[in-house]
């Protein structure tokens, strides 16, 4: 590490202060220079400075013990133009000329695009030093001294030639002697000069060639086990609090562990790069709710109407989840060599109605129902199978049960299902994609985990995102996806029918005389983006669903799918609050009796939009009361008339919607954080409802839903994590003609305690 003493240039512009940092940031990476070799021992790489103005940093004194000193000489920098009142800029391709002043030897290089420049194994002695840029002014060092064992390192601020400086000093050219041309113009420019050993700086070392270098053992002293030397003890301070060296524990997930991946877990057997990350989580979920209920022949409170029964409804969950992450690797940004990961999750809940024939088909098992369950969400290989260059772009195989969320914000498909994942990056990260199989699992009716039952359904998704598509800061997604959900015959865990739908024609005989059910072949082809323009935050999304449906219970008939989904979002940063404007829109079906199926439907979507958990209509699920399927399943913004979003099948004959939503997110303080949210939700046709519940007329307005919550952070860290939230559904014209004119209302609250 350089340090900076107090002396300063005799003239050194302010951008070149403030970019020291950015040097050094930028140097202490890992990066390819185009260099050009001259003789041996003399090599180039990209990028030059020169200055007429400097300051000396002295080399450190102290050598590494039994450390033999380095016989060649480096020097590097960055190159930069001083712009007055803004912030500078790099100079790239910029011709470098390094000539010995003794042997008259000559090496070139040239800037990188981040104006970088680097020169290895350069013979001592003093040099002279030229920096040659289109639109700048050129700069020589007449007498630059190269050490030997030391890196000089320069930041050079160049002059453009249409500043007024350079125009200033054209007719004073002959002032400046025979080494410049008028031609070229004047010499202009500063630089500020810093050095340190060049054998005590690792990322030289690494790319010097072996024979440059001194014995192995000569340089290092081994140590069996790094990981256990021992903290020294450290107070700076007599008072309690934090010190930079504290000694571990097991219980104590914030500082040096060995269960949370800090330190090998088996250094002594098996070497020191395998990890363990145990991670235990406990969160505990109420909701207390007020949603239309079906009562069945009669109530079972006195007062309620024969239809619509009392909808108060408590459902209160709590899940523990455990993860044993076993990994090989070095515990940084590079991608691990391989994995093993396994996550077992259990869930207890129990749900509190007061209508009969909700907790179960069976009106005798009466109004409360409790569950438990467990599953596994995790258990999965990783390995790594090649890489790709030498700045960590990879490509890595992932087998087992594992978690996927398809895009952005969830709008298809999220789920922890057992599949193959082929995933890496490209391009120093620039590309990151996936190519995924999954073979669905059934899932636990009441907490939505996994079973050990194969289900009739797989899905193959690719997708790839590619940063600064279309300008900086932009992300653009492309995904395709195919879901082949085939007939079957399923009763959820409290008996009520979920496949096929319960509502029209469940089976039929085909022409061949074999029955027709519900079968899904439906491919999606989506472009999605988010990022921001200037001040401005977007996120966008679009889907075209094409395919087709067996044998569609609404329809009645096989049907073609062609549907759309699209949503966009703006939101705009101002102090400590984010004002969001977006709307949500699917394709409705206008004609569910005919043989095309235009209502969009995803696969198992988990939408993070329009309010998430804040929304009434995204959180709750709204029965079609007297249909056996839902108007919009919990956690999906799409009116889709299917069963069960997990244990139901997608539903293209529905009405679709559009949501027109605006709010606002408040970082009241660091740890506590505020929300709220409007939304007005339509119709997008109605054709579908009528034919169902046997209306003559219904109407798209759905109504209006409002939403505020608050989320806190008692550390400033994820493990521990407090969120409650309050939301109510206003019905308009379209919700009054199918259930009543009853405002429903959602209260929750989680607490989330992570080790």
């Amino acid at each position: 590490m350089l340090a900076l003493s107090s002396r300063t240039s005799r003239r050194v512009s302010g951008s070149a202060r403030a970019g020291l940092g950015v040097l050094l940031a930028i140097l202490g990476c890992r990066s390819s220079w185009g260099a050009q070799q001259s003789t041996p021992g003399q090599q180039s790489s990209a990028g030059g400075q020169a200055t007429i103005q400097k300051s000396t940093e002295p080399a450190a004194t102290q050598r590494i013990p039994r450390q033999q000193a380095l016989t060649t000489a480096a020097v590097d920098g960055v190159l930069r133009e001083a712009v007055p009142g803004s912030e500078s800029r790099p100079v790239a391709s910029a011709q470098l000329t390094l000539r010995h002043l003794e042997s008259g030897q000559v090496v070139r290089a040239a800037s990188s695009v981040e104006g970088v420049f680097r020169v290895l194994l350069l013979s001592p002695g003093h040099y002279e030093f030229r920096v040659d840029a289109e639109g700048y002014a050129p700069l020589v060092i007449p007498d630059l001294p190269l050490n030997a064992n030391e890196v000089t390192t320069l930041e050079i601020s160049l002059v453009s030639t249409s500043s007024a400086e350079f125009r200033s000093r054209l007719p004073r050219l002959p002032e400046l002697g025979p080494a410049i041309s008028p031609a070229r113009g004047p010499s202009l420019g500063n630089y500020r000069e810093l050095r340190h050993r060049l054998d005590s700086d690792p990322k030289y070392i690494a790319e010097l060639a072996p024979e440059y270098l001194p014995p192995v053992a000569d340089i290092y002293n081994v140590v069996p086990n790094r990981w256990a030397l021992n903290q020294p003890d450290y107070r700076r301070y007599p008072q309690k609090g934090e010190y930079p060296y504290t000694k571990p524990h097991w219980y104590d997930p914030f500082n040096r562990n060995r269960f949370k991946g800090d330190e090998p877990i088996w250094p002594e057997l098996l070497g020191q790069q395998i990890f363990l990350n145990i991670t235990a989580s406990s969160e505990t979920f109420f909701d207390g709710r007020r949603v239309p209920s079906p009562s069945g022949v009669s109530a079972a409170e006195p007062g309620s109407s024969g239809f619509f029964g009392r909808g108060e409804q408590a459902f209160f969950d709590q899940t523990l989840r455990f993860s044993f992450d076993l990994f090989h690797g070095d515990a940084s940004f590079k991608p691990v060599d391989w994995r093993i990961r396994i996550t077992p999750e259990l869930s207890l809940n129990d749900l509190d109605v007061r209508e009969l024939g909700i907790v179960s088909p069976n009106v005798r098992a009466g109004t409360n129902r409790f569950d438990d369950h467990l599953g596994f969400q995790e258990a999965f290989v990783e390995v790594k199978l090649h890489d790709l260059s030498d700045n960590y772009d990879f490509i890595s195989a992932r087998a087992g049960i594992q978690q996927f969320n398809g895009d952005f914000r969830g709008f298809l498909f999220v789920d922890e299902q057992p599949g193959l994942r082929i995933f890496g990056n490209w391009s120093n990260d620039r590309v990151e994609y996936n190519a995924t199989y999954f073979q669905m699992l059934e899932k636990n009716t009441n907490s939505g985990l996994n079973t050990f039952n194969r289900r009739h359904q797989q899905v193959v998704l690719a997708n790839a995102y590619i940063q600064d598509f279309f300008f900086s800061g932009y992300t653009a997604e492309f995904v395709g996806a195919w879901n082949k959900d085939d007939p079957s015959v399923h009763y959820d865990d409290n008996g009520f029918l979920v496949r096929p739908e319960p509502v029209g024609n469940v089976i039929s005989q085909g022409p061949g005389g074999g029955p027709l059910a519900h079968g899904i072949r439906v491919g999606y082809f989506g472009w999605l983006g988010s990022g921001h323009i200037h001040r401005i935050n977007l996120t966008h999304a679009f889907y075209q669903a094409v395919g087709e449906d067996n044998f569609n219970p609404i329809a009645g008939r096989p049907v073609t799918v062609n549907a759309q989904m699209a949503a966009v979002e703006l939101s705009y940063d101002r102090d400590w609050i984010r004002y969001r404007v977006s709307t949500f829109y699917t394709s409705g079906d206008a004609n569910p009796r005919d043989g095309r199926a235009r209502g969009f439907d995803a696969i198992d979507d988990l939408p993070n939009f329009a309010g998430g958990i804040f929304s009434f209509w995204n959180r709750e699920d709204i029965r079609l009361l007297g249909s056996g399927v839902q108007l919009t399943t919990d956690g999906s913004l799409i009116p889709s008339l299917r069963s069960s979003k997990e244990e139901g099948q997608a539903n293209f004959v529905n009405p679709g919607i559009f949501i027109a939503n605006l709010g606002a997110d408040f970082d009241i303080t660091p740890k506590l954080k505020g929300f709220a949210n409007f939304n007005y939700l339509r119709f997008d046709r109605t054709e579908a409802l009528e034919y169902i519940l046997f209306e003559s007329s219904i109407r798209h307005s759905i109504g209006e839903d409002f939403g505020i919550g608050v989320t806190y952070r008692p550390p400033l860290t994820e493990n521990i994590v407090l969120a409650a939230g309050a939301s109510a559904l206003q019905p308009g014209a379209g919700f009054k003609d199918i259930y009543t004119s009853r405002t429903l209302f959602s209260l929750f609250g989680s607490m989330k305690f992570t080790f």
